[in-house]
């Protein structure tokens, strides 16, 4: 079918931006305006704690302006997301990116000024002060960074080295996004561009030897460039080693987790009980080995489907009323807040020339929360609607919930509320229907967000922190060295049943998280969390707990906002409880398809 241009979308399916600016002319007032304006906050450098009231007039002013700049940024990145053809958006989005770097270089006295003052003084202001009392959070959380701040002249040498010292991550994107090619791969008699994009197509074939071609082809060529993977990687374990003993910390994993305010026990907590629930993972690919009747089963076998996709499709309007339907246990004024975001124009639907891949939700304080799909009607599109709107639903509830300076949520918690969504309907799906085919398909979706999500991100983690810690010890971290201890750790984690082929060793090469630095942890904690929160929606009938950690935004510490909703992260017990319903979707699958 050929791909409609923006002018061919009905205006009912697209997203209504009028509320940011009513339009162009609105938007490059506004921009002429900030420009002229932002320097305002100059006034204040070297002032900031003269007096409380001087502290309480600079923070006021920068939310403002910085509340300004957002409203520039949204509606331009926006309009460019979903028409990257236009010009005239391409010009928006580089016009406001030059304004935020501009308005941060101005900003920059801020931190150092303040970290130089005493923070007993500015609790003395916030005592003196009531407007100052909404952004004690914010000053706590500053002042937590004081003997991890360097002086001013130390701190701008540092942010003029910022694009040397991602060097390794940018040369990483370089190799892998345009530098590899795969060559061809033979499907049946014919030949077929190879790409990482379409490597999850071939190696979920149901056809084993296509499953193995695609394996054999993708490992063998990252094989080539170990060396290069391994000097990469190596560089970048380097830098944020030493970056975070000059910031003062014991150690990367501690700098990384320390802008959460996260314990190394949570990350330490994870890997332990999920190794010691290992045997649940075992017997998931022995049941995958059954039903694909196979004698052996190989690394390559994992991916491929053990259900076939179901032939259904839905309309637009049709997975609204899914979605609508399945979320209905959240209470009314959840389902209110969906329908405002279905009715008044928050979600772009369908994909036009030009228009961003992929899905996301996006929005701050002053505008709503818009959603970008791509929607085709399958399952996966339904699921994905469901998922976005529980960021959206997020984003609603902290900002009606806080001021703006305490209203963004952690990326930490954000995919809770998302992964919540994703649950409650596949679960409602799968209660609903009395197709066994179709119930066999859900499972096995279920099934492969628990093996993906808890127990690989979790591998991931462990053979991040493995090699961070060899690094710390005085290990080089060769290419061999590398490639030896990753082979180990997926042995351990596939067992013995399955058989690990040696080309995986390269798997870690085609990981980008591992230049995120101790990211994907949050993964697996994000998932286990989420099936708390609907086991005890389940149990108990109520939703208030899980509402009022929505409405929390940015006012708390991560792990202070999930106790709000029962979930205490210090405590592995919701792990093993995640790993527990894994297991019973286990069971529930070998039954059904037994029968």
């Amino acid at each position: 079918m050929k791909q409609k241009k923006r002018s061919e979308i009905a205006e009912k399916d697209t997203w209504d931006l009028t509320p940011i600016f009513k339009n162009d002319d609105e938007f490059n007032k506004e921009y002429d305006l900030f420009n002229r304006e932002k320097s305002k906050i100059l006034e204040f450098k070297d002032k900031l704690l003269s007096s409380a009231k001087t502290l309480s007039d600079f923070l006021n002013l920068s939310d403002s302006l910085e509340r300004r700049l957002y409203k520039l940024y949204y509606y331009a990145h926006l309009n460019f997301d979903v028409d990257t053809t236009n010009s005239k958006n391409l010009e928006r989005v580089e016009r406001v990116s030059r304004l935020m770097t501009e308005f941060s270089s101005l900003n920059s006295f801020v931190g150092p000024e303040l970290l130089n003052g005493n923070y007993e003084l500015v609790l003395k202001y916030i005592r003196e002060e009531e407007n100052l009392l909404k952004y004690k959070f914010n000053l706590e959380d500053l002042y937590r960074y004081k003997n991890h701040t360097l002086s001013e002249k130390e701190e701008r040498i540092l942010s003029t080295l910022g694009v040397s010292l991602s060097a390794p991550s940018s040369i990483y994107e370089t190799l892998t996004d345009s530098d590899f090619t795969f060559g061809n791969i033979l499907v049946d008699g014919e030949k077929y561009e190879f790409t990482e994009s379409n490597y999850t197509t071939f190696i979920e074939s149901s056809n084993r030897h296509t499953r193995k071609r695609a394996f054999n082809l993708l490992f063998k060529t990252y094989e080539k460039f170990s060396r290069t993977f391994a000097d990469t990687f190596r560089f970048n374990v380097e830098t944020h080693s030493k970056l975070a003993l000059i910031k003062n910390f014991k150690s990367s994993i501690e700098a990384s987790l320390y802008h959460d305010n996260i314990d190394i026990a949570v990350y330490n907590n994870l890997i332990k009980t999920v190794r010691n629930n290992l045997n649940v993972l075992y017997d998931y690919y022995n049941l995958k080995k059954e039903v694909l009747v196979l004698s052996s089963m190989h690394l390559y076998d994992i991916y491929a489907n053990m259900v076939l996709d179901v032939d259904k499709k839905y309309s637009f309007d049709e997975a609204r009323e899914i979605v609508l339907d399945g979320l209905k246990v959240l209470g009314d004024d959840y389902q209110k807040k969906l329908k405002k975001a279905f009715n008044n124009r928050y979600i772009d639907i369908y994909n036009n020339k030009g228009k961003r891949g992929g899905a996301y939700s996006s929005g701050f304080y002053d505008t709503n929360p818009y959603i970008l799909l791509n929607f085709e009607g399958k399952y996966n599109d339904v699921t994905t609607l469901a998922h976005e709107l529980g960021h959206s639903m997020h984003t609603m509830y902290s900002c009606e919930n806080n001021p703006y300076n305490t209203s963004s949520y952690q990326i930490f918690v954000a995919e809770v509320a998302s992964t919540v969504n994703e649950l409650i309907l596949i679960k409602y799906l799968i209660k609903k229907t009395d197709n066994k085919k179709e119930k066999l398909y859900l499972l096995n979706k279920l099934l492969e967000l628990f093996k993906g999500t808890i127990f690989r991100q979790t591998m991931f983690a462990e053979f991040e922190k493995n090699m961070y810690e060899s690094h710390e010890k005085g290990i080089v971290l060769t290419s061999d060295y590398l490639k030896n201890e990753y082979y180990k750790l997926v042995c351990d984690y596939f067992g013995k049943n399955v058989i690990c082929d040696k080309l995986i060793e390269n798997e870690w090469e085609r990981i980008p998280h591992f230049y995120y630095n101790f990211y994907v942890y949050k993964y697996a904690i994000g998932l286990s969390a989420a099936c708390k929160i609907v086991r005890d929606i389940e149990n108990s009938g109520k939703v208030d707990k899980y509402l009022n950690f929505l409405k929390t935004g940015g006012s708390m510490y991560p792990s202070e906002e999930l106790l709000v909703c029962d979930v205490d992260i210090h405590n592995p017990k919701f792990i093993e409880e995640a790993i527990q319903f894994f297991k019973e979707t286990i069971e529930e699958f070998r039954k059904t398809y037994k029968e």
